[in-house]
């Protein structure tokens, strides 16, 4: 039997606070390497999330994953942990972790992959600008 392999997307948007920095280095280095986004009154984006969901069809259901219970997993796992906090501040994942947009997107997905049946394969798209996005896991 041909199993055909589909992809479904989930797209969603959330607000959140940062700071870039590294407390190993000097405030000197931190700014050299880091910018603007090392401003110690932090600065904000309006990300935008793609969850990509790929997995073979459901011969009774026709879905690779029900896309409202995909929704709620973002909502739950994603929006309602991160949308409008200080990401440095506010979440349990970043008191440690420099919140960059490639560690916010492992960060999600290891959260999203805990919830997902292992059957399913995942891919996290977050774009921190209109032009600037990181996938996880890559191409290669």
């Amino acid at each position: 039997m041909n199993h055909k392999r589909v992809a479904v997307f989930r797209k969603e948007h959330f607000n959140a606070a940062h700071r870039l920095h590294n407390p190993a280095w000097t405030s000197e280095r931190n700014k050299a390497v880091f910018g603007l986004c090392n401003n110690e009154h932090f600065h904000g984006h309006n990300y935008e999330l793609t969850v990509q969901v790929t997995g073979e069809i459901d011969p009774e259901t026709g879905y690779v994953i029900d896309l409202k219970i995909l929704s709620d997993l973002v909502k739950e796992e994603v929006l309602d942990r991160f949308d409008h906090k200080n990401l440095n501040l506010d979440t349990v994942e970043f008191k440690q972790l420099n919140p960059t947009a490639e560690n916010i997107a492992v960060v999600i997905y290891d959260l999203m992959r805990a919830k997902l049946d292992e059957h399913l394969d995942l891919k996290i798209r977050l774009h921190e600008t209109e032009r600037n996005f990181v996938e996880y896991p890559s191409q290669g």
